[in-house]
Parts: structure tokens; C-alpha cells; sequence
């Protein structure tokens, strides 16, 4: 966050995220940051990531119509990921 804040971009810490059916609110997510509204960064210190850390990155775009993510993993050795999810319609 520091470094963010450093670089002048607007960065939202643990920033809750509303998932919407049927335009009736049914659950809540939490991006670890969000970045000037545009990318979000899921990050974590794992082993390895897995299929389950990707998917809950993609459901965060989904949920947020943002279009690019970045999972960072922080573990044994640093791994990114990024991901593009582009709306239909």
C-alpha cells in the first residue's frame, strides 16, 4: 500500500465487494486491494497457488465488472498471475 500510495495511485486496502442475483445482493467478497478502481490485486503466501486462488480472483472480476487482476503469491518464490475477464455485453 505504502509504495502504491508512493506512486500517487489511488489503492483500497481488504475493499468489500457486493455480488449481486437477480439484482438482489447474495453474498460478499473482500479484494485484498483495489487499484484506482481498475485492476485488483489478490494476494497470498502459500506453497503454490492453486485452481481455487484463481477462481476466486476471476469471481471478483466478475462480481466487480474490473477487468484485469493480478494474483501474487508471496510464498517459497514470488509468482504472479494475471488475469483478463472482459465482460459480455
Amino acid at each position: 500500500m505504502i509504495e502504491l500510495e508512493k506512486a500517487g495511485l489511488k489503492a483500497r486496502l481488504q475493499a468489500p465487494i457486493k455480488v449481486f442475483y437477480d439484482e438482489k445482493i447474495v453474498g460478499d467478497y473482500i479484494a485484498d486491494i483495489i487499484v484506482e478502481d481498475k485492476v485488483i490485486l489478490e494476494l497470498k503466501s502459500v506453497k503454490e497457488l492453486h485452481a481455487a486462488h484463481e477462481a476466486q480472483l476471476t469471481n471478483y472480476l466478475k462480481a466487480t465488472g474490473i477487468e484485469v487482476g493480478l494474483l501474487v503469491n508471496f510464498g517459497e518464490s514470488v509468482q504472479i498471475k494475471r488475469r483478463v475477464f472482459t465482460p459480455i455485453g
